[in-house]
């Protein structure tokens, strides 16, 4: 899976002292108005023009003491400081103010991609989630809200598509960033965490397949082993995509396993579902259609192996492994020993021996499996079975 990498430019601490017309104000993200020729106004003038970058922090620093009861100073001042601090590279100090920023204005995007930014410069995922939660919760309000009165629906929906334009690249950005600091997460506590924030804030993200992911591998063998929340994770994704193959894979090779009753058919059933979406014999097949096709028809295999219909479950190993060949030698592996097992199952000891020759050539878990069978297919053929 390829980890995608976003970057956001540090924002500009050029002055924000224009008016914002009523319809904006009433907008779901909050927007910093310092109107013009006001006091306030005046003082961040006479501070835009200092250039030395200490005399205008102590500067930021007094406005926000001198105006503390208006609240977007307040808010415009930290979320300067915040940034001084950033160019600087105190790290802690920058987060912190940006946060005094974040309190005066809590739904606004530009200060939340700030703090974002600072949070993974700073390698800090638990903070940069946050921010991520938060901004997730601003985009997706963004034209959710309710038309004011005596705005005619021309104006509402003008205003609506300016400001996703507006937030687009700034939703991106922490879209981008929660991904990545999933990506880049070694702790499986930690990083499942991660996956459910970043799930509520961005439903309809554009990696939710590669996120669904991720979730399979942490819940999974070898990381949590969880399998109740597992099977939950899968559920809960598919009853939100019902065509996501990560998470049909999941549920398929999960319940194939399972020893509870009923667990087959479920298997049967998302296998079966998962081969339907990967369409993985059509000529515009991917390298991803086609391994999630040869995985489920593997895994369907298996399962009609384990419910002693060993006769069909043939064509679908077979299918299976002519398409995992060349793709990943580990799944390809696997249903190459399952089709030597269903061979052998049915005394075709030939083909059997045939196949397991191909699986003992790979170096994997399923390696020294398929040479214990060939051992056993080929003393049977010995014996002329």
């Amino acid at each position: 899976m390829k980890k995608r990498h976003a970057r956001w430019p540090r924002i500009s601490s050029t002055l924000l002292c224009c008016l914002f017309c009523a319809a904006f104000a009433r907008a779901q993200t909050d927007k910093i108005v310092i109107p013009a020729g006001t006091p306030e106004d005046h003082d961040l003038q006479a501070i835009s023009n200092e250039q030395d970058a200490a005399k205008k922090q102590a500067m930021y620093q007094d406005f926000v003491q001198k105006y503390s009861t208006n609240p977007a100073a307040v808010a415009y001042g930290n979320w300067q400081i915040s940034q001084a601090y950033q160019t600087s590279g105190d790290l802690n100090k920058a987060m912190d103010y940006g946060d005094k920023a974040l309190a005066g204005s809590p739904h606004n995007l530009d200060i939340l991609v700030s703090q974002a930014s600072i949070a993974e410069q700073a390698k800090d995922n638990a903070r940069l989630m946050t921010y991520v939660a938060k901004g997730g919760e601003v985009c997706n309000s963004i034209g959710k809200q309710k038309k004011p009165d005596g705005m005619s629906d021309d104006d509402f929906n003008r205003q609506i598509v300016e400001e996703k334009n507006g937030a687009k690249n700034g939703c991106d950005f922490l879209e981008s960033a929660g991904f990545n600091a999933i990506a880049g997460e070694n702790d499986p506590k930690s990083r499942m965490a991660e996956i459910e924030s970043f799930s509520a804030a961005f439903p309809d993200s554009k990696f939710s397949n590669d996120v669904a992911s991720y979730a399979m591998y942490t819940l999974g063998p070898g990381q949590l082993n969880d399998q109740a929340r597992l099977f939950a994770y899968g559920e809960k994704t598919l009853a939100a995509n019902p065509n996501s193959l990560p998470a049909l894979l999941l549920l398929a090779g999960s319940y194939v396993d399972d020893p509870k009753a009923g667990s087959l058919a479920k298997a049967i059933t998302y296998s079966q579902k998962a081969i339907a979406v990967a369409k993985a014999d059509a000529p515009d097949a991917d390298k991803a259609r086609r391994l999630s096709g040869g995985m489920a028809h593997s895994i369907l295999g298996y399962a009609y192996i384990k419910q002693d219909k060993t006769q069909a479950a043939i064509p679908e190993l077979k299918s299976g492994a002519a398409l995992l060949k060349g793709q990943d030698d580990q799944q390809y592996s696997i249903a190459l020993y399952r089709l030597g097992f269903a061979y052998a199952k049915l005394n075709r000891m030939n083909e059997a021996r045939e196949v397991l020759m191909e699986a003992v050539k790979i170096s994997g878990p399923v390696q020294a499996m398929s040479q214990d069978l060939l051992a056993k297919v080929n003393g049977a053929r010995a014996k002329g079975h």
